[in-house]
């Protein structure tokens, strides 16, 4: 270390976590999650940070917000003396890039992710091999520290611990009574309790009684204590097809449920579903807005398309786009329910854009649509949800195992993480969908490729 030479990290035995970039970019609230022990933040860090600060993505607010952190908790003091931190242990900057002849041997390119992994590598020589640990969401950086001894792992808080546990948001009981679903088919509900269910239920979660010889589908009513029959509907013009889309419409449609998620893989309707109902239920709402984050094209900038911003931009809204049309097309060309789609997008009252630009704006009497939400954090889609005003109702839809983004995964992006996180909630419902319904081709290719 410079200045006291780490003083402070030689008083102790705790850990001592070298946090990559990635990490602050991801949580910018990080150096506060590893409890009683130390956190360095190489020069490095600071440096790349930098270049983030300007912007409207996420990434960039995550930035600005992780330096002004910074400089409260230091006020007058300097980082190289290292901060006390509210759980105990200290946060320090590490100045000491100096290369290792060992590292200096393997990794000959001067670049930042090395930078850092000679911080890691310095301080694991002075400290010892077993404090010393290399955080950071990059795959590859964490199998280069490992490659030459040091300790690294990937940022977890946020993630979820087993994904096989996963709420799905459906039970299914195939030896349910016939008096069971006779009553429910002809009262519209009943007692869960009566229903003779071996199952602890949580609000807004969805069931399907089935037996040889009949079948129906339910959701369980919090407030009342009882399975609700759930009734195949349309929404505008769009017939589900099988007991999930119905599941998702019947959450969709709901006022009450003012959090929905759907999870499935491409091509089970979740975008479609989501779309249909909020059109179906537009008088409801001042707005319908559909947004989905960009992430750019083969991990290139976004400026290498040509045209304007518009023609940069159709290519990621365009699967949206796709969505609206199949609905359209379900009505002749010129009828009231065709022309009320154009109208409403003329109107501005049906917004289609990228996630972005959605800061900033009113989420009053809204309902919000968030396509590919398994590219988003989990600190992002709180971001989101935290702007909801009153009467506003917001979607989100995406699959978790087909992430975009570097650093995220199927456990760590903020999809699941909401999934996991808001189960049980009077607010919230969540389907997954299984069934692909766009063709038996497009079927066959999801599940063997």
């Amino acid at each position: 270390m410079q200045g006291k030479e780490g003083l402070m990290l030689q008083d102790n035995e705790n850990k001592i976590f070298v946090l990559d970039t990635n990490v602050p970019l991801y949580d910018y609230n990080c150096i506060y999650n590893f409890q009683e022990h130390n956190v360095v933040l190489p020069i490095t860090l600071l440096e790349e940070i930098d270049k983030f600060k300007k912007g409207n993505e996420t990434i960039n607010f995550h930035a600005r917000e992780f330096s002004r952190e910074l400089d409260n908790l230091i006020g007058d003091g300097e980082l190289n003396d290292g901060v006390k931190l509210s759980r105990g242990g200290e946060l320090r900057i590490e100045t000491d890039t100096r290369y290792d002849a060992a590292i200096k041997d393997i990794f000959w390119v001067d670049s930042p992710d090395h930078r850092i992994l000679s911080i890691a590598y310095n301080l694991s020589k002075k400290f010892g091999h077993e404090r010393v640990i290399l955080v950071s969401k990059d795959i590859n950086l964490r199998m280069k520290a490992k490659s030459v001894g040091i300790l690294a792992e990937d940022y977890k808080t946020g993630q979820v611990k087993n994904l096989d546990e996963l709420y799905t948001g459906k039970n299914i009981f195939d030896k349910a009574d016939d008096s069971v679903i006779d009553t429910i088919y002809r009262d519209g509900a009943l007692p869960f309790i009566k229903a003779g269910l071996d199952h602890k239920p949580v609000p807004n979660e969805f069931f399907i009684l089935r037996n040889d010889h009949k079948s129906l589908l339910a959701r369980y009513i919090n407030d009342k204590k009882e399975l609700r029959f759930v009734e195949k509907r349309r929404a505008y013009g769009i017939k589900p097809r099988n007991a999930e889309q119905i599941f998702s419409l019947e959450a969709l449609s709901d006022t009450a449920v003012a959090l929905v998620t759907l999870a499935g893989k491409a091509g089970t309707g979740k975008t479609l579903m989501a779309l249909a109902a909020a059109l179906e239920a537009r008088k409801n709402y001042k707005t319908i807005l559909l947004a989905r984050p960009i992430i750019p094209l083969s991990n290139r900038d976004m400026g290498y398309l040509p045209g304007d911003i518009s023609e940069k931009l159709d290519p990621y809204m365009k699967p949206l786009f796709d969505n609206l049309a199949v609905i359209q097309n379900q009505f002749e060309e010129g009828s009231a329910d065709y022309e009320k789609i154009n109208e409403l997008l003329q109107s501005e009252k049906l917004l289609i854009m990228p996630l972005a630009y959605i800061r900033g704006r009113s989420l009053s009497k809204s309902y919000f649509i968030v396509d590919e939400a398994q590219n988003l954090t989990p600190h992002e889609v709180k971001a989101i949800i935290t702007r909801a005003g009153e009467g506003t109702k917001i979607v989100f839809t995406g699959d978790p195992y087909q992430i975009d983004t570097p650093y995220l995964d199927a456990r760590s992006n903020g999809l699941t993480f909401l999934i996991d996180k808001m189960k049980g909630q009077n607010l919230y419902a969540h389907v997954t969908l299984e069934k692909g319904e766009r063709s038996e081709l497009a079927e066959l290719a999801s599940n063997i490729l």
